[in-house]
């Protein structure tokens, strides 16, 4: 079996991470296993191509030597499971990498094409450089736009653009073999497409040269992605209430991949004896809750989604183009009971990690933590009622098109009066009657069988991930008091 990575792009689609090329380390026995370079792969047409072969053990399995390649994948269908493999000018005349000898393909048996192979023209076990037992780990390209991960398991003939075969899916095993790699990737904020779903929604970032792109007066540190949101929340139909709340502020987080792996098994099982997922980084955010919120939403929470973030960063571990599929939709909601009018206003700053870590014996187990620190805050409540206001993001994180980890990141604010009562966090306070208001954060999520994907053992069913709640009081009191502004 032979084994090629590729980091191709679609050109101008691509959204892989800025970064430095990492080069390949090659294994020089099973004994003594690499440890891979774990960085953000190059953007666009400029991502390194490599081609990794078996170091010449007798069982085929001793780990990959890896070396540069000019092999692309020039298109692939998903129906089909077909791609076309191509040289450095697109033609079918696909050379191997230099310094690489040709290796024998053993095949006791003839390989199952995929479906749609019929009437293909048949190209053998090998042609031009690529051979059944091949596995293909590629950046996004045409018709992969999450990247591919497969083995070739049939070799179906040349075409005037590369050489056609079928393929099957593959695990990151059967690529990175008994290596080690660990290593942490911030995603490039420019990469991230954002799709506004409300009215009003700004996307800001700065660039390393001092380029300013968002809304004026936005200062974002250089590696983070800030959305301004303004919306107004309405109240749910037949609610006797007819007023309206409206919301604004900001949300701005420096999203990091968390990946490692070790492959050095054990068992009968193969596969690697650790490996993790996990989607980390820097939050914070600021926004203000004002106005008459709705009556009762019961156990129906008002939920306004206000833009999706989408990105597809390439990272490099050693020699394989590993691609990060990162999905955000960042939401505000509210959860109201009563008659209650409030104006709440709060920032947030801190950190998040969730995840999934597998151990071999003990399979996958979720990893989720969030440090968050409150700043300044007014709370005022009018009325009798309780309000609780969200503003968080749902994220899924997987490799070549697969979700492996699924997350809800949810600071809030929430308040509660009985009369009316204000307070800020200057000092200055008045109240008749109860009130208090609080600030928290919950974290939940789960890890999915998609995991799968390090070659490891497959897990039947998604398993949650542990709820993180923390919550602590912001202001509050009782009576008809009035404490002056501190000096």
């Amino acid at each position: 079996m032979s084994i090629f990575s590729t980091g191709c792009s679609a050109g101008s689609s691509s959204s892989a991470a800025k970064g430095s090329d990492a080069e390949p380390v090659a294994a020089t026995s099973n004994a003594l296993a690499p440890q891979l370079a774990v960085a953000a792969a190059p953007a666009g047409a400029g991502a390194p191509s490599a081609v990794a072969r078996p170091g010449g053990g007798s069982d085929g399995a001793s780990a990959p030597k890896a070396a540069k390649s000019s092999l692309k994948v020039a298109s692939f269908d998903q129906r089909s499971g077909r791609a076309v493999i191509a040289g450095p000018t697109g033609s079918g005349a696909a050379k191997k990498p230099k310094g690489i000898a040709p290796q024998p393909h053993k095949s006791a048996q003839p390989p199952q094409s995929a479906p749609g192979a019929q009437g293909a023209q048949p190209g053998g076990a090998e042609a031009n450089g690529v051979a059944v037992g091949d596995v293909i780990a590629s950046a996004p390209a045409p018709g992969a736009p999450s990247g591919l991960l497969a083995k070739v398991t049939k070799v179906l003939g040349t075409t005037d653009k590369g050489t056609e075969v079928n393929t099957a899916p593959a695990t990151l095993d059967a690529l990175l073999g008994d290596s080690e790699a660990k290593g942490a990737v911030p995603v490039d904020p420019s990469s991230v497409k954002v799709v506004p779903l409300l009215p009003g929604v700004k996307a800001s970032w700065t660039k390393p040269d001092g380029i300013h792109v968002g809304p004026q007066g936005a200062k974002v540190p250089l590696g983070n992605l800030r959305l301004d949101v303004g919306a107004s929340i309405p109240t749910p139909p037949g609610s006797p209430v007819k007023a309206e709340a409206s919301a604004a502020g900001y949300v701005q987080l420096a999203p990091e991949v968390d990946f490692s792996y070790n492959g050095k098994g054990v068992g009968s099982t193969g596969g690697p004896g650790t490996a993790s997922l996990a989607l980390t980084g820097d939050w914070s955010s600021a926004w203000e809750l004002k106005g008459q919120a709705v009556a009762t939403t019961a156990d129906k929470p008002i939920k306004l989604p206000f833009a999706k973030l989408h990105a597809d960063p390439v990272i490099q571990v050693g020699p394989v183009p590993v691609v990060v599929n990162l999905d955000l939709t960042c939401y505000l909601q509210v959860d109201a009971e009563g008659k209650i009018s409030v104006d709440v206003k709060q920032e947030l700053k801190g950190d998040f990690k969730v995840g999934g870590a597998y151990t071999w014996g003990k399979g996958w187990t979720p990893v989720s933590s969030s440090q968050m620190n409150a700043t300044p805050v007014t709370a005022t409540a009018s009325a009798a009622g309780k309000v609780k206001a969200t503003l968080g993001a749902e994220a899924s994180v997987g490799l070549y098109g697969m979700v492996g980890v699924s997350a809800n990141l949810a600071p809030y604010l929430r308040a509660e009066a009985e009369g009316t009562a204000t307070a800020s966090s200057n000092g200055s306070a008045s109240a008749s009657g109860k009130w208090a208001a609080y600030g928290g954060v919950d974290l939940t999520g789960a890890l999915q069988a998609q995991l799968k994907i390090f070659g490891t053992p497959l897990f039947e069913r998604r398993i949650p991930v542990d709820i993180l709640h923390r919550e602590w009081k912001l202001a509050g009191g009782e009576g008809s008091v009035s404490v002056p502004k501190k000096r």
